[in-house]
């Protein structure tokens, strides 16, 4: 009896084991498997409450024809492990059931976002929440916040290489043969990419949804970037400005980080930041920098 009360109260006491970060060829791979299709990736989805330390739960938004079990195999369980509840879909889906995804209308995929978020409030009882998203998954959510009413359910919009004012055709050419690269051969489903398109600099989409400014004073903008990007091209298409606003370098504060627009969320220097944008939010946050190359990241 005794011994089993002391083996309870060590078993209490002892801090929860950190979920290990999945690194990025695993992740890809790993969602060619018909039962990942629809994984969450470790670390979110499991039904989590909000803490005093981190109010508003954090959603993740994927990239142009990725998943949120590849797209967030290093960030979910990271921010899980920095106390975060995490939450992360799939949205504009327009070949079913398959693995790729963040294909559709971006306009749609918003609304997708909305009610995933309106979910996500209703489970946590969080009055707003944070959004980290990767590549589409960084910009799209601008259409949510300024045409959708997410203006008042969002706090924070974090971005890893957002196409904010997309990309041009060799970027999009690109990303297709970098996917390539790791097994997902993109150019079967392009045609069915209507967010590819919509992703050209200079579209009309993108035209509407940077005109003004394309921010809203209540929320908190924080885009993270690559110079070696190339898909997101130039590099500084990723950027907004705004007293709201913070850009952010990676190779301004780590010359060995070489990360390109793959590999951005399997960063361990980006991962920092992102921490640092959802917490203290400095300005002057200096990553502890590690050697990071281009597709399969560090993490």
């Amino acid at each position: 009896m005794v011994l089993g009360v002391v083996l309870t109260l060590l078993l209490s006491a002892a801090p929860a084991s950190a979920t290990p970060l999945q690194g990025e060829a695993s992740s890809f791979l790993g969602s060619t498997l018909v039962w990942n299709w629809y994984a969450s990736p470790p670390g979110a989805n499991n039904g989590c409450r909000p803490s005093s330390a981190h109010p508003y739960p954090v959603v993740l938004s994927e990239g142009t024809f990725a998943d949120m079990y590849n797209s967030f195999g290093a960030l979910a369980p990271d921010l899980a492990n920095h106390g975060y509840c995490v939450y992360a879909f799939n949205y504009g889906q327009t070949i079913a059931p398959s693995m790729f995804d963040a294909m559709g209308s971006i306009p749609s995929s918003a609304a997708q976002l909305g009610s995933f978020v309106n979910q996500v409030l209703a489970e946590t009882g969080a009055s707003k929440v944070d959004i980290v998203g990767w590549s589409q998954g960084g910009m799209m959510p601008r259409y949510y916040i300024d045409n959708l009413g997410g203006a008042s359910r969002v706090a924070r919009m974090v971005a890893l290489a957002p196409s904010n004012h997309g990309t041009t055709l060799d970027g999009i050419a690109t990303l297709i043969s970098n996917l390539g690269g790791l097994g997902v051969a993109t150019w079967l489903i392009s045609p069915w990419c209507t967010a590819c398109v919509q992703q050209i600099q200079g579209s009309s989409f993108l035209n509407s949804l940077n005109a003004g400014g394309g921010t809203v004073p209540s929320v908190r903008y924080v885009n993270i970037e690559t110079r070696y990007d190339e898909v997101v091209t130039p590099y500084t298409n990723a950027f907004l400005s705004g007293p709201n606003v913070q850009n952010i370098v990676l190779q301004n504060q780590c010359s060995v980080d070489h990360s390109d627009h793959l590999s951005i969320p399997y960063d361990t220097n980006a991962l920092q930041d992102v921490v640092n944008a959802l917490g203290a939010d400095s300005a002057n946050f200096q990553p502890s920098c590690a050697s990071v190359g281009p597709l399969i990241g560090n993490a």
